[in-house]
């Protein structure tokens, strides 16, 4: 296999078992209603499922990158889908709150593994200025996976029960994973062009690397925000609105896998477009994003009218997600290929620490208190922080080389 078709085999490979990941993160959020009345738990428990499911990922993330510089990343992103798909299979025998709880702790061990590799692995087979749209690829499973997530499970769960749309997700992954098998492993740092400074290749560097700690941060804020709007929106829909279960997941996975995908796909085209004229050109994609998204957000939230609400989503929805990519390609490229991993498992850290770890359970708890409107004006001071962050950042966004016209994979040697 050629560096280019390994390259593009390897992009296909992650990016479907990225969807996957996130199809089997959202069931939960489609079924949440169901497994309260079977286990009879209120807004703030059934939100520290998902608190509980980002702390063992965001704690996992940094001790298993150390195992990145002994054994081949293919593999280790291997072993950690079979191990999300085999705690998937699991919830078949869930038969209370605590065991679906275990189940949860596990699955955040195994998409460990894979997230914190995934973006390291795909940035040693493509240059600086071709990671937007190369991440926007990887990262449109995002939406699609979330949407798809919440259509399936809206669905048989809906028709057959909760448990059935665990199932279902769990076997692609299995059959995903054997096929990393495939993929000849990149050296690494063989695509990048920038150089291997203090600041960016050391871990005491990193430290004091404030294009790293801006995204990081913003990141945080729109996790925060994307974390709260994915766990409670369907709920919201039903609750606020009166829209049945299958209908209110249904409508919001077809806005998100719209909106995300147009959204995470155009993001990365245009943030590599505007990489090539000014340093901050991800970033500002990004930014613009964040706070334009604002008056939508507010207007899902607090307009009345079921049209005028799926439109406000929409909206809110596509400037969230237009970052994904661009901001995405400003972390990898904030570091070298040397401390990459490790950058990245710091920054999944920070940004479910600050982020979704414990947006679900903050917004249930002051629902539990006042009422789901109130609990989800969170959200919007997230998305305001987030726009504020990386407009600052944009001062320190690194200068890319200039590559050479019609530049396209690189064609070194890989390991």
């Amino acid at each position: 296999m050629t560096n280019t078709a390994n390259a593009r085999f390897a992009l296909v490979l992650l990016t479907a078992l990225n969807f996957i990941n996130y199809v089997d993160r959202n069931v939960l959020f489609a079924v949440q209603p169901l497994i309260q009345r079977e286990f009879h738990v209120d807004d703030a428990k059934i939100g520290f499922l998902t608190t509980a499911f980002f702390f063992c990922y965001m704690i996992a993330a940094p001790l298993i990158t150390p195992l990145a510089d002994r054994y081949p990343r293919k593999w280790i992103m291997a072993i950690g889908a079979i191990l999300w798909s085999v705690a998937t299979l699991l919830s078949a025998v869930t038969k209370n709150y605590d065991e679906l709880l275990l189940r949860h702790l596990i699955v955040g061990i195994g998409e460990a593994t894979f997230v914190v590799f995934a973006p390291a692995f795909l940035s040693d087979l493509f240059p600086e200025k071709m990671r937007g749209r190369v991440l926007g690829l990887f990262y449109l499973s995002l939406p699609v996976g979330s949407a798809v997530g919440y259509m399936v499970g809206g669905y048989l769960g809906h028709h057959f029960g909760w448990r059935v749309p665990f199932l279902v997700g769990a076997f692609p992954g299995l059959l995903l994973a054997l096929g990393m098998t495939f993929v000849r492993e990149p050296q690494r740092g063989i695509c990048d062009e920038l150089p291997n400074t203090l600041e960016r290749g050391t871990f005491l560097g990193l430290l004091r690397n404030k294009g790293y700690w801006t995204v990081s941060l913003g990141m945080a804020m729109m996790t925060f925000a994307v974390g709260g709007m994915q766990v409670w929106m369907p709920t919201f829909l039903v609750r606020v609105h009166g829209i049945q279960l299958d209908t209110a997941n249904l409508v919001f996975g077809g806005i998100t896998v719209f909106a995300g995908t147009v959204a995470t796909l155009f993001g990365g085209w245009l943030g590599d477009r505007l990489v090539r004229r000014t340093p901050a050109g991800y970033l500002l994609v990004s930014a613009v994003g964040m706070l334009g998204s604002i008056p939508f957000v507010v207007a899902a939230i607090y307009l009345a009218g079921n049209n005028v609400v799926f439109g406000a989503i929409l909206i809110g929805e596509f400037l969230i997600l237009l970052n994904t990519a661009p901001l995405n390609a400003a972390l990898v490229n904030s570091v070298s290929a040397s401390i990459r991993a490790t950058a990245i498992a710091v920054n999944l850290f920070v940004i479910h620490m600050l982020g979704d770890a414990f947006s679900p359970t903050l917004i249930g708890y002051i629902s539990d208190r006042t009422n789901l409107k109130t609990g989800m004006i969170a959200m919007i001071v997230a998305v305001v922080l987030s726009g504020v962050i990386l407009l600052y950042g944009m001062r320190f966004a690194p200068q890319l080389p200039d590559l050479p016209a019609g530049s396209g994979l690189a064609e070194g040697e890989t390991a």
